[in-house]
């Protein structure tokens, strides 16, 4: 099964062929400009480099969230308009749990830790001694209460802390518990990554634990409100 992958979800945005588990190519940049700049042209290298046609995939799979509202909005766009065209069934992916799957080869509890901003991330926890199974849904939370939840594990299980507010959480642990160590991986393996994506995509299917859906059930997935919301919320709450 040739699988096309897709994360917008933050500031590195990354396109991906799998063929099954095997990677075919993979498009990755982090270069500061926007998504809808960089997305369709890496998507039209990859097929050209791998020397296959939008008409080869079988499957899309995206992250649909949590992350940046306008990158989810931009990357869930490209899918749709892609997968609907050739009607292929498509797999939302939590952001985070595909950037658990960077590390589907390591042991003890991966933590994909996302920044949220104003002090909180966007995470969840998952056991990749046991297929990477889910521990905790997706939630925003402040990073000393994440930090207060991953004390309280026994000090022999290994955890793992990566994202882009890995440093956050990180910074927050030796403040308040110093003696929980959490390690972090090398940076090549710290954000989000469309291989990861597919992975997730793939052994979701394989287990059960994922759907597949039409292109126009995508949706981007938002934990929080965006920011113009939230201000607008605040100023009506004010006038009451």
């Amino acid at each position: 099964m040739i699988i096309f992958a897709m994360d917008t979800s933050a500031a590195a945005a990354s396109c991906a062929l799998l063929e099954d588990d095997r990677p075919i190519a993979q498009f990755y940049t982090d270069a500061h400009l926007t998504h809808s700049q960089t997305i369709m042209p890496m998507v039209e290298s990859l097929l050209s480099c791998s020397q296959m046609s939008v008409q080869d995939i079988d499957l899309f799979a995206i992250s649909v969230g949590p992350g940046s509202f306008t990158g989810l909005r931009i990357g869930v766009a490209a899918v749709k308009g892609m997968a609907q065209v050739l009607d292929k069934p498509c797999v939302p992916v939590s952001s985070l749990e595909g950037l658990a799957y960077n590390l589907y080869d390591r042991s003890g509890i991966i933590c994909p830790a996302l920044d949220a901003r104003c002090g909180q991330v966007y995470t969840a926890w998952f056991d990749a001694d046991n297929h990477m199974a889910r521990l905790h849904e997706d939630c925003a939370m402040m990073a000393q209460e994440l930090c207060e939840q991953l004390a309280a594990l026994p000090q022999e299980t290994l955890v793992t802390v990566l994202g882009d507010g890995a440093q956050l959480v990180l910074d927050t642990m030796q403040q308040l518990y110093p003696e929980r160590k959490l390690f972090v991986p090398a940076k090549h393996l710290l954000l989000q990554h469309a291989h990861g994506v597919g992975l997730a995509a793939l052994h979701g299917i394989e287990s059960g634990a994922m759907q597949t859906v039409t292109a126009q059930a995508l949706v981007p997935v938002y934990l929080k409100l965006p920011q113009a919301q939230r201000e607008l919320q605040l100023k009506h709450s004010l006038k009451k």
